[in-house]
């Protein structure tokens, strides 16, 4: 009689351990090795480069600081939205007795407790706090991108290959790609955490919708359309 509820038990271990793997293995892939250079990522954290050697060029650098405004105005929205789902998981947590006799009929939710259910909703909770922290560092970073690019000298005063000139273009483009890290991985909390909502109703459930999850976001990276301009814009420039 005691079988179901241990093997439920160790099913539902499976499939968070199989959540992080996967989770895991899809940062690994996007950011590391030849497949990581085979990203849209990649192509983005080039053409960043590219910017900032642009914008060592202009005189007047308004565009620049309206595109770093724009930025910080997205990383601070998903870290406001990241605290409003917070909040609403403390909410969940205060209510999950009265959510679980609504769900009590649900062929797929089992013998789930009401320990086990406010488990997942701090799971779910934690999920959500590594966003709001990855989005408010990297609207931390944007901000101090902006400082660095008032601080590279102009181009045409004292020429492109000055290493003053480049250097400040490499502090400042590295600043601008952790800033976008930052900013994918709080975004990659936010995407997986969808694929965690599998959880509350089975963990078989779990892993189908974090193997989904994991599957769009992939063919974003390597085979989406977006990609597919920035390699062909790529191989133009480089030809």
């Amino acid at each position: 009689m005691e079988a179901a509820p241990n093997t439920s038990y160790w099913l539902d271990i499976f499939a968070l351990v199989y959540f992080f793997i996967v989770w895991a293995l899809y940062s690994h892939t996007t950011a590391n090795g030849f497949l990581g250079k085979k990203s849209l990522t990649y192509e983005m954290n080039q053409a960043r480069r590219q910017w900032m050697a642009t914008m060592a060029t202009r005189e007047l650098r308004m565009i620049d600081t309206s595109i770093m405004i724009g930025l910080q105005q997205g990383t601070g929205f998903f870290a406001s939205t990241s605290i409003l789902a917070i909040g609403g998981c403390f909410g969940l947590l205060n209510s999950s007795g009265r959510v679980l006799t609504l769900f009590h009929d649900l062929p797929f939710l089992g013998n789930t407790t009401q320990q086990l259910f406010e488990t997942k909703i701090l799971g779910l909770l934690v999920l959500f706090a590594y966003a709001f922290f990855k989005f408010a560092w990297s609207y931390r970073l944007f901000n101090y991108c902006s400082i660095l690019i008032g601080s590279v000298p102009m181009a045409r005063d004292k020429g492109p290959d000055d290493p003053v000139v480049l250097a400040g273009i490499n502090r400042a483009a590295g600043i601008n790609i952790q800033a976008g890290q930052h900013f994918n991985s709080g975004l990659r909390g936010i995407f997986f955490s969808i694929g965690y909502l599998g959880w509350f109703l089975h963990p078989v459930l779990f892993m189908i919708t974090t193997t989904l999850v994991a599957i769009v976001l992939l063919r974003r990276q390597f085979f989406s359309r977006a990609r597919d301009v920035l390699m062909q814009n790529s191989v133009s420039a480089d030809s």
